[in-house]
Formats: structure tokens, C-alpha cells, sequence
């Protein structure tokens, strides 16, 4: 799977992973992960393209927020809140009912760009360490979740 993450993307694992090379929660703090879900779950649900914003239909814009929030706090070295709150992760099996095409993934990627970028007390260092990960993650996702629906 990485193999075909890297063509599709450009990332690297290996790249994608520096993310593990600081402590990025440390490094922003709390309300910073706040001001980047929050711009881009306020994006995602006034998205221009109705196919796109009825993948998160089944959230408030509330609900969503926190659940990113409260992951990448968590995947990023803060506290286990999203663990504590939901259990384990569990990336594809949680994310098995949404539409997880490439135009979605693409898409995601679009809006998680646009966050990263207008939220400025992210630092230039951070802000690409997590766009890779994130990145990386997106399409991992993407090929996890189609993989099972074939």
C-alpha cells in the first residue's frame, strides 16, 4: 500500500512519519488543533459541492470538530482524549460508511490545505510535517476503505 500512496502522492512513508520527530501537540498546544479543525470543518460543510459535504451528513459541525480535534491532538502527542471519549481509532473500520473515493480524498486534502494555511500560529516546520501526514493518512484511507468495498 505505500508503494501506491507514494505514486499517488509524492509522500514517502518515511516522510509522512516525521511527523514522530517532534512533538507537534507540545509544539502548538490545544487551541491551536481547535482553530484547525474548526477552519476546516467550517469549509468542508459549506463546500460548494453537495456530493462532498453529504459525506459528513451524519455529524454536526460540533461533533466533527471535536472528534479531529480530539484525534490529532491525540495522534500528535497530547492526551488520549479521543481514545478515552470512542475507543481505538481504528482508521478504516471508522471510516467504512463514508464515501472515501479519490475526488473525496482529493477533496479532503483540498480543505485540509486551506486550514492548514489560514491557521496561522501553526509554524511553517509543523504545517508541513502534519500536510504530509496528513496527506499520507487521507490516501491510506482512501485505499483501506475502497479495498474492502471491491
Amino acid at each position: 500500500m505505500d508503494a501506491e500512496i507514494e505514486r499517488l502522492t509524492g509522500i514517502t512513508r518515511e516522510r509522512a512519519l516525521r511527523i514522530d520527530e517532534v512533538n507537534i501537540y507540545e509544539r502548538l498546544g490545544p487551541e491551536v488543533f481547535k482553530q484547525l479543525s474548526t477552519a476546516f470543518y467550517t469549509a468542508v460543510f459549506a463546500d460548494d459541492e453537495k456530493w462532498f459535504r453529504n459525506i459528513f451528513k451524519g455529524s454536526s459541525l460540533e461533533e466533527a470538530i471535536q472528534n479531529q480535534m480530539e484525534f490529532f491532538m491525540q495522534r500528535l502527542g497530547g492526551p488520549p482524549l479521543y481514545s478515552q471519549r470512542k475507543g481505538h481509532p481504528a482508521l478504516i473500520m471508522r471510516h467504512l460508511k463514508f464515501n472515501m473515493s479519490l475526488k473525496a480524498t482529493e477533496r479532503w486534502v483540498y480543505h485540509m490545505q486551506n486550514a492548514l494555511a489560514a491557521t496561522a500560529e501553526i509554524d511553517t516546520d509543523s504545517k508541513g510535517r502534519m500536510l504530509d501526514f496528513f496527506t499520507h493518512t487521507a490516501y491510506f484511507l482512501h485505499l483501506g476503505v475502497t479495498s474492502r468495498h471491491r
